[in-house]
């Protein structure tokens, strides 16, 4: 046999020997400890360490909990600060409606009547003055009219309906012209009776030969006051 070989085979055989030696002397080492150690003391330790973990953690649930509960609290608050304020708001928005309306600062719409007046080419018919119109928005007025306008200028308290020199008729310091339409939402019967029958200025004009006429409509439209409301003497 080779030298070589022999001495490779030596080499091994030195080497396997060791690697037994030294794995008996873990195992032999490893069962020394576990005869020395004390079992119940390992057990004590890991539960100890055990409740200390749970201990942490359940602080640490505790204070997410109460965070939570704080940031909970704090939405509803405002959850609930923002329904009032939204209910608040909703319910200025109606009172501010109901008072532009009251005031006409608001297109409005509904059942009524238009009233138009014509002038006519005879000159022996007295023409249309402002006092005709007049007659006839106190008449509306009497019998309910919830809104009124002549040829889109919305009639209010203060509103003014003069002559103006015997040529034209100022309204809310607007020059009109003829034909004057007249609008008025309210019940269509009050309305109308108010104007005709019984002495109504409008069959008063129509017999002097004024061209009036009435007509009914579910779908009044009256404009709102386009000028400002200036109080001077109220309080």
């Amino acid at each position: 046999m080779p030298k070589n070989m022999k001495k490779g085979k030596v080499t091994m055989i030195i080497t396997v020997t060791i690697v037994c030696f030294a794995l008996a002397l873990v195992m032999s080492m490893q069962f020394k400890i576990v005869n020395e150690t004390d079992i119940t003391s390992i057990e004590n330790m890991r539960e100890a360490e055990l409740r200390t973990e749970l201990a942490n953690w359940k602080s640490k649930y505790e204070d997410t909990n109460q965070k939570y509960e704080e940031v909970a609290k704090k939405i509803e608050e405002y959850k609930q600060n923002k329904q009032s304020n939204e209910k608040t708001e909703d319910l200025f928005d109606d009172e501010l409606s109901q008072v532009n309306l009251l005031l006409g600062k608001t297109d409005v719409q509904g059942e009524g009547i238009e009233v138009t007046l014509r002038e006519t080419d005879n000159e022996e018919i007295a023409r249309i003055n402002a006092d005709d119109l007049l007659v006839i928005v106190n008449a509306l007025k009497m019998s309910g009219a919830e809104a009124i306008s002549i040829n889109d200028q919305r009639i209010m308290n203060m509103t003014d309906i003069v002559d103006i020199n015997g040529s034209f008729i100022k309204i809310n310091s607007q020059r009109i012209l003829a034909p004057y339409i007249i609008k008025a939402i309210g019940n269509q019967s009050y309305l109308e009776s108010a104007l005709v029958g019984n002495g109504g200025h409008v069959d008063e004009m129509k017999k002097i030969g004024q061209d009036v006429s009435i007509n009914k409509s579910n779908k009044v439209k009256i404009l709102k006051y386009e000028n400002n409301i200036n109080i001077k003497y109220m309080e």
